[in-house]
């Protein structure tokens, strides 16, 4: 009878570690911080805390799992320094994820590692991505500012510490894929006025990027087979929006095509430098995972790239 009991113990002990939400933590070395010191602005409510998870086999890329952060409504960042040549570079990345979750290592963490290698600082972004995937709670700005006010008030966080940090107030680009990159557009675009009240110094930075750079984004394009571009970004893209890179696969079955070439229709018409690169094949949501298609090779383009606009050195 004790066996038994030891036995139906252990078992429910597994079941509710199992049930138990896992908040996501950097590794080792990098501690994240909130972004908002005190009360949240827009603040909405949650089906639940924060939770954290891997696709298991359901969903590999190059095949290997990845993980899901959802249900974000303490937003942070995380600063990842190199720890050898610094370029005063630095990069805010924003993972992807529909606007409803946060593919944290695959688009994030991931990204951090490739970017420090290369001298250059990531802070990476864990924005609000509330549920239930319904108006006003979630989606892309204007249906929801949650995730541009966060994204205004981290690049106005790094802009206030670059001295603190090693970087050049005038090197602080974004980088966002998918629903992220349509924020790496919002923020090139919307950076006039902050969509939320002063809260301390860091907002009377500037909350401009340098320089933007989005892959595989979303919410742009109106229509396939148009150039018609999402009215909010179509009439606030002016001469003043950061330098551009694109880039997005033809048979992304995801995000169109359609929505870099309208972005970059926009942009060109404005007189912004643009530079995009379209695939034939490659799909959606790679990350910086290389496969078998020529398009997972980007992070040597955008390397180059930055060299071209003086971000790093050529």
């Amino acid at each position: 009878m004790r066996a038994l009991m030891v036995s139906a113990i252990a078992v429910l002990a597994v079941g509710q570690m199992g049930a138990q939400q896992v908040v996501w933590q950097p590794s080792p070395g990098h501690t994240q911080m909130r972004i908002w010191p005190s009360t949240v602005p827009d603040a909405r409510p949650m089906k639940g805390p924060e939770d954290m998870k891997s696709t298991g086999t359901e969903s590999l890329v190059a095949g290997k799992p990845w993980l899901s952060v959802e249900r974000v409504s303490q937003p942070t960042m995380t600063v990842y320094s190199p720890t050898g040549e610094n370029t005063g570079a630095a990069v805010i990345v924003f993972p992807g994820g529909g606007y409803e979750i946060l593919a944290i290592d695959l688009e994030g963490t991931e990204v951090c590692d490739w970017l420090v290698s290369k001298g250059i600082t990531c802070v990476l972004l864990k924005y609000r991505v509330p549920a239930p995937r319904s108006a006003p709670y979630w989606g892309a700005y204007p249906q929801s500012p949650m995730a541009l006010e966060d994204a205004q008030r981290t690049i106005g966080l790094v802009r206030l510490h670059a001295a603190e940090w090693h970087i050049d107030p005038h090197k602080i680009g974004v980088l966002g894929f998918s629903a992220g990159g349509h924020l790496v557009a919002a923020t090139s675009v919307h950076f006039d006025r902050r969509l939320y009240p002063e809260v301390d110094a860091a907002d009377k930075e500037s909350c401009r990027p340098d320089f933007a750079v989005a892959l595989y984004p979303g919410h742009l394009s109106m229509k396939e087979g148009s150039l018609a571009l999402n009215p909010d970004i179509a009439t606030h893209i002016t001469a003043k929006t950061p330098p551009t890179f694109l880039l997005q696969n033809e048979n992304d079955k995801v995000d169109s095509v359609w929505d870099s070439l309208t972005y970059y229709a926009g942009l060109k018409k404005a007189g912004v430098p643009v530079e995009f690169h379209s695939y034939a094949e490659g799909g959606h949501a790679f990350g910086l995972r290389r496969t078998k298609y020529p398009a997972t090779a980007w992070p040597q383009l955008v390397e180059t790239w930055l060299g071209t606009i003086g971000m790093i050195p050529e």
